[in-house]
C-alpha cells in the first residue's frame, strides 16, 4: 500500500507549486509534475494577488519570496466613462505591508514559487505530460507519455483550466465561456500621470478597463469586452497590432486614459473569459482536483490565484489533521466550495452584465468579520476540522 502522506501533484503552475510547499510544510513527501518543457506557458500575463492571496502566501511561509517581486497597490481608484473620479479608497488591508495588495507578471510569480520549493527540496520535473491515472484503495499511479509512471498516496490535479486529470475523474465537465472577451499587455510611455501605488478601474461605455502603473513607469492594463468566445485559430494569430487597433477604437468612444494607453503599448493579448460549471466534481478516490482545474472563474473580480493559494492551504491542513484521503478530500470540499462557487457566480454576472452593466470588475474589499472564518481555516495552527465545525 502506498503511503498516504505521499504526494503526487500534477501542474507546476501557481497552484500546483504552492500546494507543493504547503504539503512539505505538513510533512508530506512530494513531487511535482509539469507538461510544459519549462515555465513559457506563463509569459505574457499579469495578475494581482489580492491580500487573502498574500495571507495564504504568508502561512506557507513564502510571503517574502513573492514581495521580492511585483509592486505593492495600496489604492483603488474608479473612473467613469468621462474620465471623472468616482472613487479613490484604500485597497484590502494596506496597514500590514505584507498582506497589501500585490501586481505582478505571472510568470513572476510562478518563478517566485517554483524557487522556494527547490530551495526546500521539492522534486519538479519538467516534460511531463499526462495521458493516464490507476486509481486503487492502494495508491494512485500517474503515468505519463514518455511511458513513465510515478506513485502515491493522493494524487493533486493542479493542472488548469484544461485539466487532463479532471478529463480523466470526471470527463463530462467541461468549461464555459463566461460571456467576455480579456485583452491585456503593457506600455513603456502611456499618458498616464497619476503615479504608482494604486490600480485604477474605469466603467467605460463598451469595456472594462483597469490599468496600474510600475515604480519604473510601465503599465499593466486589461480590457474586458463583451463577445462570444473567440476560436482556437483566432486567439493563436500573432497579430497584436490588430487587437490594439480594435481596442482603441472601441475605448476611444470615452473620454478616460483608457484609449491612450492601449494605443501606447507593444504588447497586446487576448483570451476568452472562462469559468467552470458549478457542482464540478472535485475527487474521487485518492485524486483531488484544485485551482483553475476546479473552479476556474472569469477575471472579474480579480481572484483567481488568491484562490488558488488558499486552495494550497486548506488541502495541506486538510490531509494533516484527518485520517486518510477520504475523509480529507471531504473536508476541503466542505470547506473550499461555497467560496470559490460564489466567486463563480459573482464574477460571471460581472461579466456577463447581470450585475452592474459595465461595472468593472473591482477586487474583493478589506476584509470583514465575516472574513474571520476564512481566517481561522487559513492559520496554520489550527485544526481544520475544529475550525470548520465553528463557522
Amino acid at each position: 500500500m502506498s503511503d498516504p502522506r505521499r504526494a503526487v501533484v500534477v501542474g507546476g503552475g501557481i497552484a500546483g507549486t504552492a500546494a507543493a510547499l504547503g504539503l512539505r510544510k505538513a510533512g508530506c513527501e512530494v513531487s511535482v509534475f509539469e507538461a510544459y518543457p519549462d515555465g513559457a506557458e506563463d509569459i505574457g500575463a499579469f495578475l494581482t494577488l489580492a491580500s487573502n492571496g498574500m495571507r495564504a502566501l504568508a502561512e506557507l511561509g513564502a510571503g517574502d519570496a513573492v514581495t521580492a517581486v511585483g509592486f505593492p497597490l495600496t489604492s483603488l481608484r474608479v473612473l467613469d466613462a468621462r474620465g471623472a473620479e468616482l472613487a479613490h479608497a484604500p485597497l484590502g488591508e494596506v496597514t500590514d505591508p505584507a498582506l497589501r495588495y500585490r501586481c505582478l507578471r505571472r510568470g513572476e510569480l510562478n518563478a517566485a514559487l517554483r524557487a522556494e520549493a527547490v530551495r526546500r527540496g521539492i522534486p519538479l520535473r519538467h516534460g511531463a505530460r499526462l495521458v493516464s491515472l490507476t486509481d486503487s484503495p492502494d495508491g494512485v499511479t500517474a503515468g505519463f507519455a514518455d511511458g513513465t509512471t510515478a506513485t502515491g498516496g493522493v494524487l493533486i490535479g493542479a493542472d488548469g483550466l484544461n485539466s487532463t486529470v479532471r478529463r480523466l475523474i470526471a470527463p463530462g465537465t467541461r468549461p464555459g465561456h463566461a460571456g467576455q472577451r480579456v485583452f491585456y499587455g503593457y506600455a513603456d510611455s502611456a499618458p498616464v500621470t497619476d503615479g504608482t501605488g494604486h490600480i485604477t478601474m474605469v466603467r467605460g461605455s463598451e469595456a472594462a478597463f483597469g490599468f496600474a502603473v510600475s515604480p519604473a513607469g510601465e503599465t499593466y492594463w486589461f480590457a474586458r469586452v463583451a463577445g462570444g468566445p473567440l476560436t482556437a485559430r483566432e486567439l493563436a494569430r500573432s497579430e497584436p497590432d490588430l487587437w490594439r487597433d480594435r481596442l482603441v477604437s472601441l475605448l476611444s468612444k470615452d473620454c478616460t486614459p483608457a484609449a491612450g494607453i492601449v494605443a501606447a503599448s507593444t504588447s497586446v493579448m487576448v483570451t476568452n473569459a472562462t469559468e467552470t460549471p458549478l457542482g464540478t466534481p472535485w475527487h474521487t478516490g485518492r485524486t483531488l482536483l484544485i485551482g483553475d482545474a476546479a473552479h476556474a472563474a472569469s477575471p472579474a473580480t480579480g481572484q483567481g490565484a488568491s484562490m488558488a493559494l488558499e486552495d494550497a492551504v486548506i488541502l495541506a491542513k486538510a490531509l494533516r489533521d484527518s485520517s486518510g484521503p477520504r475523509t480529507a478530500f471531504a473536508l476541503y470540499d466542505s470547506c473550499r466550495r461555497p467560496r470559490v462557487e460564489h466567486n463563480i457566480i459573482v464574477s460571471g454576472g460581472i461579466s456577463r452584465g447581470t450585475s452592474i452593466p459595465g461595472r468593472p470588475g473591482a477586487p474583493v474589499p478589506s476584509p470583514r468579520a465575516e472574513d474571520d472564518a476564512l481566517h481561522r481555516q487559513l492559520a496554520w495552527d489550527t485544526d481544520l476540522a475544529a475550525a470548520a465545525g465553528e463557522d
